[in-house]
């Protein structure tokens, strides 16, 4: 017979599954329905979900109840089979799990990082319906998962431990370089967890294995409770009208024990793993021993004071003139992006800037909230580096988050405040984001973006009216160079060309033999394009974007060089491997697109000062 959950979790690591929903959408299930409903109509292909993570070493397993709340269900018109969903979602899972397996009861977040129009009264009242249920249904304990709001959280697992002595787990959805929740620092929210009767506490979904590890790794050793993780199978893709995710069972089964040794006493997956997933994670943990730890309360914390510093402004070098398509004909040039803030505090980003400018870029690129993370407006932050710097602004446009109205309209103001290079991309999907909630709106593609943009250069709106004056945007298109048939991605870049884009930005390479892999592909093209470097900090950083971000592949040579660097070390061979990337990028292209991780700008400065000393350029002496 098997120990109770709180025994179990006291002397082993245990086994979560994976996901439920991507995973039901790999079968075929489309996005936009209820995936708890099928509890109802489709329980022999729940049971069978169940069932495959079963067989494939999982030892605890979730009920498909995540959304299953009255708040949710009523968008579907379902508020009325809130019991029922919930009652066959634990029986469905326990016949799954038979007399090994432990069944937890799944509740998500009802708010999901947004500020809704649900009151506190009624999350009250739709978490205590739901748990009710599930308790009442005879689970093992209670999952709460994906919760992005420190207060909602409290609020669950305060009804949660008052309905119920079972084991209480409570997750929270974080980015790979988060380091606050709602305002509060990682160890406050834990330490609220713990006053609160958490028996686990830890991490799911938002960010693969590498985001999460650098989540742990901020409590700094000092754990309240053992934990739990649940990472992405890395970051979502879209590719061919399908979601795809990059990291693949191997890297989470070398993961698992990296987990384990930080204090992760449940180890499953969420969004993108499959079975074959916890497969990899039950094998690593065959046999496995857990350290023993000494859990304490977390001592109270007072957070930092910040204070905003405003750069002064200096004069612009020269009236920019030619574009950025004219300059890559006569030399090389150099775009170099800068992420936007994810805060209100420009400070640092503007610094960034003006080092970058001082540096002889001839562009800064903002993107458009990429990876559906939420950040400051692309517009309001390139007309800033524009008036303050004197440094061109290429902004990226997504197709995710505008309408046609609203893509016009975004358009229009762009040209109002005189920024005239635009990059068209389709955008990361929403529901990957930090607004999980929100909607994708997918009006446009790519293509289409491109040619509508190119109408307004013709004085035509795109309700196909004519304006009173015309447009002079230069747009450029995205290139990712990895994946099997480099011909088949040429042959999707031309397609973009005859749409009208201008100039082509490629994803990162790392692989000097792709760079002249493309240069010969690309040889019939008379369209500029903008090789993609960008510099790695760490090892750990280069593991993450070799396994979970889409469209990045490192060479073998590239990962075994940063292997085990960080800090400084890990920065400095990271300059040194983009410079050579770079040597061999500019004997074959006059476009050079430099890319900062982590807003370490002084990287990218370097590699800037490196293309000009390679070129031979000299600069104003108001840039050095």
């Amino acid at each position: 017979m098997k120990p109770d959950l709180r025994k179990a979790l006291d002397t082993q690591v245990l086994v979560g599954d994976g996901a439920m929903g991507t995973f039901l959408y790999q079968m075929g299930f489309p996005v936009g329905i209820s995936y708890e409903e099928l509890n109802l109509t489709s329980p022999v292909v729940i049971r069978d979900v169940h069932r495959r993570y079963m067989e494939a070493g999982a030892q605890v397993l979730e009920t498909n109840t995540f959304s299953a709340n009255f708040d949710k269900l009523s968008k579907y018109g379902l508020e009325s089979k809130v019991n029922e969903i919930n009652r066959a979602g634990v029986r469905i899972a326990r016949e799954a799990a038979g007399e090994q397996g432990y069944v937890v009861g799944a509740v998500g977040s009802i708010r999901g990082g947004k500020r809704t129009n649900v009151s506190t009264g009624e999350l009250k009242k739709y978490f205590e319906q739901q748990l009710q249920v599930l308790l009442s249904e005879g689970v093992d304990g209670i999952l709460l998962e994906t919760f992005y709001d420190v207060e909602e959280l409290a609020l669950a697992l305060s009804i949660a431990r008052r309905l119920t002595a079972a084991p209480v787990i409570c997750q929270f959805a974080v980015e790979d370089v988060a380091r606050t929740l709602d305002g509060y620092t990682m160890p406050e929210a834990f330490r609220i967890m713990q006053q609160e009767g958490a028996d686990v506490i830890g991490f799911n979904c938002r960010t693969g294995p590498n985001g999460i590890m650098g989540a742990m790794k901020t409590l700094d050793g000092h754990l309240p409770a053992p934990m739990s993780v649940y990472p992405n199978a890395g970051v979502a893709d879209y590719v061919d009208g399908e979601y795809q995710y990059g990291a693949g069972p191997e890297y989470f089964g070398q993961m698992a024990v990296k987990f384990a040794d930080l204090g992760a006493h449940i180890i499953g997956g969420c969004c993108g793993t499959t079975p074959a997933h916890i497969a990899a994670i039950a094998g690593a943990l065959e046999g496995y021993t857990p350290p023993v730890f000494a859990y304490e309360p977390i001592p109270e914390q007072t957070a930092p004071l910040v204070i905003h510093e405003h750069l002064p402004q200096e004069e612009n070098e020269e009236k920019i003139e030619l574009n950025l398509v004219d300059l890559a004909k006569q030399r090389h040039t150099v775009i170099v992006e800068l992420d936007p803030p994810r805060d209100l505090d420009i400070a640092k980003f503007m610094q960034g800037a003006e080092r970058l400018k001082q540096a002889g870029a001839d562009a800064l690129t903002l993107a458009d909230n990429s990876l559906a993370v939420t950040r400051m407006s692309n517009m309001a932050l390139g007309h800033l580096v524009q008036a303050q710097t004197g440094l061109r602004p290429l902004v990226h446009m997504a197709c995710r988050d505008r309408n046609l109205i609203g893509t016009q309209s975004h358009m229009m103001g762009f040209d109002a405040l005189g920024i005239d290079h635009v990059l068209a991309v389709t955008g990361d999907p929403a529901r990957f984001g930090d607004l999980p909630g929100s909607s994708s709106v997918y009006d446009l593609t790519s293509f289409e973006v491109i040619r509508m943009i190119k109408q307004l250069n013709e004085g035509i709106s795109f309700s196909g009216k004519p304006l009173k004056q015309k447009a002079k945007f230069v747009v450029g298109a995205a290139f990712n160079p990895h994946g099997k048939h480099l011909h088949k991605a040429v042959a999707r870049l031309e397609r973009k060309i005859a749409a009208g884009a201008d100039y082509i930005m490629t994803q990162p390479v790392y692989d000097p033999e792709l760079i002249r892999a493309v240069k010969e592909a690309t040889s019939h093209l008379e369209t500029p394009i903008f090789m993609g470097i960008m510099p790695l900090a760490s090892g750990r950083n280069a593991e993450y974007l070799h396994n979970e971000v889409p469209g990045i592949q490192l060479s073998e040579d590239v990962r075994g060089r940063m292997a085990g660097l960080e800090g400084e070390e890990g920065r400095a061979m990271g300059v040194q491997i983009a410079k050579e990337l770079l040597d061999v990028a500019m004997d074959h292209f006059n476009g050079i697109y430099l890319m900062t991780p982590f807003m370490l700008y002084e990287m990218s400065a370097q590699l800037i000062e490196h293309v000009w000393a390679k070129s031979g350029r000299q600069l104003s002496p108001l840039f050095r």
